[in-house]
């Protein structure tokens, strides 16, 4: 009856503002993977806008529980999901989210983790393996086409700091993970005295953010974890201390009150979206979904 009263009076219905719908929505790690297909175009009718729609997949999974190491390949010699809702760690949580945000199907998500997740063959192809996977944020942030690395433009390059490491290289020559890879790289990063409000206020609506570890450099490591800053403000990151992913706002995160920051400085990164077509090799869906049934 309203809406024919709308109609005759030539007003609009009322919109039904999407973050209060968000909010009515299922948790992610209570989904069905038909839960999911049904809630995914849903989404992308309330969130049209690419940014907003990778904001608001943040905010609804707030609250996932945390699970470190639980991406792979469904084979060996890592047998755990290409993607998955049910749990999270901090790349898990950027990278799933990014998968989700561009996609309609549980199978679509799980395509496009294929192609944000992996390195491309010398021809060209996006397959799901242990070797090809982007190990290193660091690796990623530079060379992934899908976050890329900011920092140098937010300030003054006579501002940052810098560090060479050889990743994947520990400093007793070893690897540490078993890739026969290495990469020799120079990483531009903010430091802690150039992270502010007035830093914030120069980030983008919605941004991954990476946390810098001078402790891990010896490793062959450069970034000790990772999450996304919303509204210049808050910091939303699967958390191993909270055990869940949590929202609070990032510069309370950063500079702890009862002592130091845990990090040297960070990275700042944005998310642009994948191509509409991908060529992706091994890409059939599974039963191992890592959701509820």
């Amino acid at each position: 009856m309203l809406l024919l009263l709308l109609a005759c009076t030539g007003k609009k219905a009322p919109t039904v503002d999407p973050y209060i719908w968000l909010e009515q929505q299922p948790k992610p790690w209570k989904m069905s993977t038909e839960q999911v297909n049904a809630f995914l175009p849903e989404l992308g009718k309330h969130f049209p806008d690419f940014q907003e729609r990778i904001k608001a997949i943040a905010i609804w999974r707030i609250g996932t529980p945390y699970e470190i190491f639980k991406l792979g390949e469904e084979q060996a010699p890592d047998t755990d999901p290409i993607i998955r809702l049910d749990v999270s760690d901090c790349t898990g949580h950027v990278l799933t989210t990014l998968a989700f945000g561009q996609a309609d199907t549980w199978t679509h998500a799980r395509q496009n983790m294929i192609q944000i997740h992996y390195k491309r063959s010398t021809a060209g192809v996006k397959q799901p393996t242990y070797e090809s996977r982007w190990h290193f944020t660091a690796d990623r942030i530079r060379s992934n086409p899908f976050t890329v690395d900011i920092s140098q433009s937010l300030i003054p390059h006579e501002k940052l700091d810098s560090v060479t490491v050889i990743l994947n290289h520990k400093k007793d020559g070893k690897e540490l993970l078993p890739l026969d890879w290495e990469r020799k790289l120079q990483v531009f990063f903010i430091p802690n005295d150039q992270i502010n409000a007035e830093l914030m206020s120069k980030l983008p609506p919605v941004c991954g953010v990476a946390f810098v570890k001078p402790s891990f450099f010896d490793q062959g490591i450069v970034i000790g974890h990772e999450g996304m800053i919303i509204d210049q403000s808050d910091l939303i990151h699967a958390s191993q201390s909270a055990g869940e992913t949590v929202r609070l706002p990032f510069l309370d995160y950063y500079f702890p009150k009862d002592g130091k920051p845990f990090f040297g400085g960070i990275m700042i990164y944005t998310f642009k979206p994948l191509p509409k077509t991908n060529t992706i090799k091994n890409t059939s869906a599974t039963t191992t979904t890592g959701i509820t049934s």
